[in-house]
């Protein structure tokens, strides 16, 4: 059975080792060592791992002592929820300046429908090296990203050429990749249904695909018919958005530390004019405007004022950034500044959107 247009263009986002790598970017001391978030020499678990941490078998949910048995040199490191959050947010203001069709499935990874898209660029491979590149320039992060037809198909090419890689899967090329792919790669087929898989002869796609619906509804209950279609390439869910915009932001970490208020400004300047543009990109306005300092000890502190009417230009809300910028004296060199409006005009009715199709 041939696939038939209309085809969707799918890209799956998919950070590398985010929390750890996060980690390894706010502290330089940890960057080209083996570190696990989380965990413990005594108890709990690895949330996440580095890749120098990765060789040495090292893997989220595994326990501390077993990680610390596989990697003596490993380093553990509390997990910073609110940090990882923050970035997590700044990566999903980049996904939608090219779509508003974005599902994020965790703080670092999501769905980016790119059929219609607001560049009018007609390559989501483009698209995704695209955004792999402003990610990494903005934030110092490296991403991963699967294109194809679908979100199943998406999620698993973003897996091959990991890390900082991506793969993408033509139309044409779809289903002789499904029927080479291993069923223990196929997207929600864990450990267990696996070994049942395996024990019934079942090693790649097309040893399933010739199982009969009936055959797999028997094996694997209502999963059998999700068995049945993906390996046929027919996943028809949507990439569905589910967002209400809290804060629009920008932010430049620099590559020295600074200490003067008047070589401040002029990075704030720029700040600004990135603030204002997202801001009119987005058609969003707001009241609360925060100034955001991280110091060259690590330590953060944020200064916000509310004012009685929205704002958006920049002439209208950089003064403010100044008050709050001289509000009180620092307290060291700064790496990082940052501008944010929160307590945005987005209580509004959810706009109805149309997904058109395009040849890929």
């Amino acid at each position: 059975m041939e696939l038939q247009p209309p085809f969707r263009k799918i890209i799956h986002v998919d950070m590398d080792a985010f929390f750890a790598s996060v980690e390894q970017l706010d502290n330089p001391e940890l960057r080209g060592k083996p570190i696990a978030v989380g965990g413990g020499e005594s108890r709990g678990v690895v949330a996440a791992a580095s890749y120098e941490a990765r060789k040495f078998g090292v893997k989220s949910a595994m326990s501390g002592v077993l990680a610390k048995q596989k990697c003596p040199s490993l380093i553990f490191v509390k997990p910073n929820f609110s940090r990882y959050k923050e970035v997590s947010y700044q990566i999903r203001e980049i996904f939608y300046e090219y779509t508003d069709l974005v599902e994020p499935l965790s703080l670092d990874e999501a769905y980016l429908d790119v059929t219609e898209n607001k560049k009018g660029n007609p390559s989501a491979s483009l698209i995704a090296q695209e955004i792999r590149n402003r990610i990494f320039e903005e934030t110092g992060l490296h991403a991963s990203a699967g294109i194809s037809i679908n979100k199943f198909i998406a999620k698993v090419a973003s897996d091959i050429n990991k890390p900082n890689g991506q793969k993408t899967i033509n139309p044409e090329e779809v289903i002789q990749f499904l029927e080479e792919l291993p069923v223990h790669k196929f997207y929600g087929v864990g450990k267990v249904t696996a070994a049942k898989m395996y024990n019934l002869g079942i090693f790649v796609g097309n040893d399933l695909k010739k199982k009969s619906v009936e055959e797999l509804t028997n094996l694997f209950g209502k999963s059998g018919l999700h068995y049945y279609h993906i390996v046929r390439g027919i996943h028809n869910s949507k990439v569905k958005p589910d967002r209400i915009r809290k804060s629009v932001g920008a932010e430049t970490t620099f590559f020295e530390n600074i200490s003067s208020e008047i070589f401040m400004i002029e990075k704030l300047e720029k700040i600004a004019d990135e603030l204002e543009r997202r801001m009119k990109k987005s058609d969003t306005k707001g009241k609360t405007i925060t100034l955001k300092i991280k110091y060259s000890d690590f330590s953060q502190q944020t200064r916000s004022k509310t004012m009685e009417y929205f704002m958006q230009e920049k002439f209208e809300f950089f003064p403010v950034v100044k008050e709050l910028l001289y509000q009180e004296k620092l307290k060291n060199s700064v790496r990082l500044l940052g501008i944010s409006f929160g307590n945005l005009n987005t209580e509004k009715t959810t706009p109805i959107w149309v997904q058109l199709k395009f040849d890929f």
